[in-house]
């Protein structure tokens, strides 16, 4: 049987999911830097990323990219930040994340597919522009 995750640290994880949330990348990136997992995931498998691409923080998404927080991962759904920056029509995040490598085509619903359900011509136009 596994130990009971201590209170204090479930706090913390969660102070640190809000501030990706709510784009507070200084006070973010300071946590990053003093230990906490730049891919830390939370229980459906978010990453700080994900949700700063999924709220439309690209200087926290960039901010993320910069401490190696991998643009690739997929929550429990399949997912990506690149898929949720397209579909909140974040035109920085989005290139941001393909500056990182970020592939359109990865997860499911993939950014190109995510852009083509929600009829958004212009991200399929940038995701086609970003891996010419």
């Amino acid at each position: 049987m596994s130990e009971p995750i201590d209170p204090g640290v479930l706090e913390l994880a969660h102070r640190v999911f809000d501030l990706a949330r709510f784009g507070h990348t200084e006070e973010l990136t300071a946590y990053v830097d003093a230990g906490v997992p730049v891919d830390l995931t939370n229980d459906k498998g978010d990453t700080l990323l994900i949700l700063a691409a999924y709220h439309d923080h690209p200087e926290t998404v960039a901010a993320l990219l910069a401490r190696g927080a991998d643009p690739g991962r997929a929550n429990d759904r399949g997912q990506t930040a690149l898929a949720a920056a397209v579909f909140r029509r974040s035109e920085a995040g989005v290139r941001t994340l393909l500056e990182a490598g970020a592939d359109p085509d990865a997860g499911g619903p993939s950014a190109r597919e995510t852009a083509a359900f929600f009829d958004l011509p212009e991200m399929t136009a940038l995701l086609q522009r970003g891996v010419d």
